[in-house]
């Protein structure tokens, strides 16, 4: 006679496995966003780059719309390291990770502040969300959305808050 099985056991098993597949999976996309502040920081853009999809969609606070592809996102990091005289630094803070399967999301807030070309100091908080795919063992960015809250009265931007 076959021996019994304990269907509540498997499944809460199973439901522990998958557990510890998303924990695994929100540690190592932490690691995927410690590694691109680092690499923002260093402004190695090679290092940058390896960390998107060659698909990626971007949308960023300066015009336009979104950069589409790693060329023109490459592009848009090579403006920005360029303008900076030195590192730029980059904070992360109050980061949630979302991650099932080969998906992941995260949201937070980022501060990047350092020195222009021009000797004036810059620094900003800004909203930024992240969507991951893994694929072959490996996260990487697939879209990036950065952006400002508006003062609608004012119609600009606002820069001066802070968590």
């Amino acid at each position: 006679m076959p021996e019994a099985v304990d269907t509540e056991s498997v499944l809460l098993g199973r439901q522990a496995d998958v557990i510890d597949d998303a924990e695994h999976s929100r540690s190592e996309i932490r690691a995927l966003l410690d590694s691109r502040s680092d690499a923002v920081r260093m402004k190695d853009i090679d290092r940058l780059m390896s960390l998107y999809s060659p698909h990626v969609v971007y949308f960023d606070v300066v015009p336009g719309l979104q950069f589409t592809g790693s060329a023109a996102l490459k592009a848009r990091f090579l403006q920005w390291f360029d303008s900076a005289d030195g590192s730029i630094d980059m904070e992360i803070r109050d980061l949630n990770i979302l991650a099932g399967g080969n998906i992941g999301v995260a949201y937070m807030l980022n501060r990047t502040s350092g020195t222009l070309k021009n000797g004036r100091k810059v620094g900003h908080w800004v909203r930024a969300t992240v969507c991951c795919r893994r694929s072959n063992h490996r996260w990487l960015i697939e879209h990036e959305h950065i952006s400002l809250p508006v003062n609608f009265e004012s119609g600009s931007a606002a820069m001066d808050l802070v968590p």
